[in-house]
């Protein structure tokens, strides 16, 4: 069955609150109907959220310029009443990307940089691992992730959160060794966006912060913005966000700040806030003041720039039949945004992946259309499932059982994993003994781009410690011959880790490799780029060891 186009029969499903505090200049706007295949808007995405166990999902729509719906769903904690609502704020996480995209557009419309100026024009320090990227690098290339460094490459020296500077996490960046060529394939990062905002302070004068307060936040009218967890304020109406701990007991994730490269990843917003960004997004870069006086934060040519492709992107098959419809024709990665289509529409998109929360923005801008989804846990499937129902109805698309695809994804994902499991059991010779006795494999180990980690004997135990990171800590349990695996004691990371020891001839320990254990590990921890070699002996074990 189809669904009619926009303004079919139905009651509008509308907020109560939908006209307060919308655009600065707050001129009332008439109730706006949803299409006829969101007049069960509501009971879908209860549904949604129950089969991908969401404690809270949040959702705005807007069409024309309108703000056509701004809904809540859910509770902000499992533990108490209080439920998600249009001014719920969550961790938009990569979202961020946008913003800091937005910001060195409106630095260069005022023409205090080029997106063509050399990085080092602006940050005469930056290095990367290879001279030539360094020199060559551009302000455009911070954005498009095509630097010649791997997936995720980086990612330890702030995930999941560490007490690395800004300054320090990007200079740490001429250890990071590149595994691609630069300019040369697509491979997504989050550090280069740290630099990115250290190019906005120096080209602004002012702190990241501020000049998105002062520039973004405050013209848009999006009051309740935070810049991060760092900055939010008690009584917030702020969502828990949850993962599942093992990939299988959901629980809370602590609240996490990415104080050190909140360019690529900070922000905290709400989908009443955002709705606000998604509508300056449509009209152009404009929007309207306080006193009805159109504005613009950044040129139409600005934006045109970040809609346009920088970095091809490989098109993947679905991995299950039930999402061949959204594999799209074309794919590609512009200045903060990802590029695609659907249904033969440009789709203008990015998503957010934090600690128990992830979230989707799109934009249709053929169709003046803008959508956002906000979760506070970490499937994706949950907003996959939600965005493509609602685009399906604006794009005359057949009404389809999205919660059902993305479910079959999801355990097909659960399903591989298990197998790479079984895998691993079979192959381990359980019965093989450590080399060493266990005292001779502590030791401080260090790695020229993320620095120390520690590995020392506790009560006849192996520990580790990243030095920097104070959540990755956990015991190394023997797997086989001279291989450990860590066992994380912050269960929801989801990150545990095959730790192997390389000997020399004398039966020391030469050096220290990791290797994240579950396919399903996010890709920020970069553990596979580490080369850990032991530079002192762990201090005398502890008493009982």
């Amino acid at each position: 069955m189809r669904s009619n186009h926009f303004g079919a029969r139905g009651a509008a499903l509308l907020l109560g609150a939908l006209l307060a505090g919308n655009a600065p200049a707050a001129t009332p706007q008439a109730p706006v109907a949803l299409p006829e295949q969101l007049q069960d808007f509501d009971a879908y995405v209860e549904g949604v959220r129950q089969r991908f166990d969401v404690p809270g999902i949040a959702v705005a729509i807007v069409k024309d310029g309108n703000i056509v719906l701004e809904r809540g769903y859910g509770q902000r904690r499992l533990d108490r009443p209080e439920k998600v609502d249009a001014r719920t704020l969550f961790a938009i996480a990569s979202n961020t990307k946008a913003f800091t995209s937005a910001s060195l557009s409106i630095l260069a419309d005022e023409g205090k940089l080029s997106l063509d100026d050399r990085v080092i024009d602006h940050l005469p320090w930056f290095r990367m691992a290879d001279p030539y990227v360094t020199r060559e690098m551009r302000v455009r290339d911070l954005l498009a992730h095509r630097s010649g460094l791997g997936l995720g490459a980086g990612d330890l020296l702030y995930w999941p959160g560490s007490d690395y500077s800004t300054l320090e996490v990007a200079q740490r960046l001429r250890d990071v060794p590149l595994s691609g060529s630069f300019r040369g394939q697509y491979a997504y990062d989050n550090i280069l966006y740290g630099v990115a905002q250290l190019v906005i302070e120096q080209a602004s004068g002012q702190s990241y912060e501020r000049f998105l307060r002062a520039r973004i936040f405050e013209p848009l009218g999006m009051r309740d913005t935070r810049y991060n967890s760092d900055a939010l304020k008690p009584g917030d109406n702020v969502a828990t966000g949850y993962a599942k701990a093992d990939f299988k007991d959901l629980q809370p994730a602590p609240r996490m700040a990415w104080g050190n490269v909140s360019g690529a990843g900070g922000i905290y917003s709400s989908v009443h806030d955002m709705s606000q960004w998604l509508r300056a997004q449509l009209a152009g870069g404009t929007y309207t003041d306080a006193q009805g006086q159109e504005q613009r934060l950044f040129s139409a040519a600005r934006q045109k720039a970040m809609w346009s492709i920088v970095t091809p992107m490989p098109i993947s098959e679905p991995t299950v039949p039930e999402l061949a419809p959204v594999r799209p024709n074309f794919l590609g990665y512009g200045e903060g945004w990802q590029l695609s289509d659907y249904r033969g529409r440009k789709l203008v998109w990015h998503t957010g992946g934090w600690p128990g929360m992830v979230s989707r923005v799109t934009l249709v801008p053929e169709h003046k259309l803008g959508i956002v989804v906000l979760t506070s846990a970490e499937l994706p499937g949950a907003f996959q499932a939600v965005t493509m129902r609602a685009l399906d109805a604006y794009l005359d698309g057949p009404r389809t059982d999205w919660t059902a695809a993305y479910g079959a994804a999801l355990a097909k994902s659960q399903a591989k994993a298990d197998d790479d499991w079984k895998q691993h059991q079979a192959a381990r010779a359980a019965d093989s003994k450590p080399s060493l006795a266990l005292a001779k494999y502590a030791a401080t180990y260090r790695d020229p781009w993320y620095g120390d980690v520690v590995v020392e004997q506790q009560g006849g135990k192996l520990c580790m410690r990243f030095a920097r990171s104070r959540d990755l800590v956990g015991e190394l349990q023997h797997w086989q011959h001279d291989t450990f695996l860590v066992r994380w004691d912050q269960r929801w990371l989801n990150a545990d880790a095959f730790v192997d020891f390389a000997l020399t001839p004398d039966g020391a320990v030469r050096e220290m490799r990791m290797e994240a254990v579950s396919p399903n590990t996010d890709f920020s921890f970069d553990f596979q780029d580490l080369r850990l070699t032991p530079v002192r002996p762990a201090a005398k074990p502890k008493s009982g060891g």
